[in-house]
């Protein structure tokens, strides 16, 4: 009974070994990808010095960088918590050597007495000598050959086990030694999480006094989202009106369009078109790089700020200063235009999907251009009237109906 009480001790101890270094290392490997993600956070928030116009942006990428602290915390925890369950196992197992072989030092022992007083009453050769026939003598070699055997691996079995609890308080130390350390991290990254918020109340107050420039700011801008969403309608409804009239393309394929009133495709489009759909969720960023998404799609009340409300066709993309915008798949450069606040946009068609790319720069391709998923379209703007704010605007369309951009790329 003991000996299956010490079998599932060491199976369970064995067990639970193999899997909590496992979850502390994808644990850690999380919070290292965490702290990365708060280093880039704070390169574009040095990079870019405060100005009215992109102080919400700022405002945004301080509350990444506090979600983010938090989230760390909270996996820290849970490496303690694993580590701690860990040094609870060894503790037990530990326990249980300990008593297995001190259980097998008694046993020796008697073994040892027993044997010393067989010397003392009669020799081995003697035993053997004294047997009534051959067979009793064979038996009794055979016997003393056993016994010694057994005394051997009883000696091996102890040294085994009592290097074996050696290796365990090694490890042991080692994963004190391991929880103290992640101690520290957490009341470092506490600290740290406590300096970040005091500047986001101190952003917060700042963004309050100035809350009327601030309004006047997301006015400006929200005309400059407006006009811009008029122009591309205006461009998508020509098209499809273009590709209606022009049953026939120029390569000799029949066009025909997905829905009533909607872009009249070939074949070869129909194809991209519905590859496109099939990479929902998996489409590539549209730029490399350091970045934050600092405007998400749809309208939002901002959670910080009362009253001051957000409505975005796309997302927005605080990046650092010359980064390039890059295609997310496949397709035809369909239009480049200029609009104030958004500098120079590139749309390019997939079928009947498009994908706009504005506040660029430096354009690197021309309408009626094929592009390749990942290719660079034209460098990103970077506003130096605007604290060095370099953002990409980036929004996904289905015929005439914006798309949230989040529910596509990776």
């Amino acid at each position: 009974m003991k000996f299956k009480v010490l079998l599932y001790l060491s199976l369970y101890a064995s067990l639970l070994q193999a899997q909590q270094p496992l979850q502390v290392r994808e644990l850690e490997k999380e919070r290292l990808a965490i702290v990365a993600g708060i280093e880039e956070t704070n390169r574009l928030l040095r990079e870019n010095t405060r100005t009215t116009s992109n102080a919400l942006n700022r405002l945004n990428l301080l509350i990444q960088t506090i979600n983010s602290r938090k989230k760390i915390i909270l996996l820290l925890n849970q490496e303690i918590s694993s580590i701690d369950k860990d040094i609870n196992t060894k503790e037990m197992q530990i326990k249980a050597l300990e008593k297995d072989i001190e259980m097998k030092k008694q046993q020796y022992a008697a073994s040892l007495r027993k044997m010393y007083l067989n010397k003392k009453n009669q020799n081995n050769m003697m035993f053997i000598l004294s047997s009534q026939n051959f067979s009793q003598s064979f038996h009794r070699i055979m016997y003393l050959r056993a016994y010694s055997e057994w005394q051997k691996k009883q000696a091996e079995e102890i040294i085994d086990k009592q290097n074996t609890i050696n290796q365990e308080k090694t490890l042991l130390l080692s994963n004190r030694s391991d929880k103290l350390k992640l101690l520290n991290d957490r009341q470092s990254e506490e600290k740290q999480l406590s300096k970040e918020e005091e500047s986001r109340k101190a952003e917060i107050k700042t963004l309050e006094r100035n809350k009327k420039a601030l309004q006047e700011d997301l006015i400006k801008k929200q005309r400059q989202a407006t006009a811009l969403n008029r122009q591309l309608e205006k461009f998508i409804s020509e098209e499809v009106t273009k590709s209606n009239k022009a049953v026939v393309s120029n390569s000799g394929e029949n066009r025909t369009a997905e829905v009533k009133g909607g872009y009249a495709m070939t074949e070869s489009e129909r194809t991209l078109s519905s590859t496109f759909a099939g990479n929902k969720g998996k489409l590539p960023f549209p730029l490399k790089g350091n970045y934050k998404i600092v405007g998400y799609f749809g309208v939002h009340q901002h959670k910080e700020l009362s009253k001051i409300v957000v409505n975005n066709n796309g997302i927005d993309i605080e990046t650092t200063s010359g980064n390039e915008a890059r295609a997310v798949f496949d397709g035809v450069v369909s239009r480049i235009f200029t609009l104030p606040g958004y500098n120079n946009s590139i749309i390019i068609r997939h079928g009947n999907y498009l994908t706009l790319y504005s506040n660029i720069d430096q354009v690197y391709v021309k309408q009626g251009d094929k592009v390749n998923t990942g290719q660079t379209l034209g460098k990103i703007y970077t506003d130096k009237d605007k604290g060095n704010s370099t953002l990409l605007h980036f929004e996904i369309w289905k015929e005439q109906t914006k798309l949230d951009p989040m529910a596509w790329i990776k």
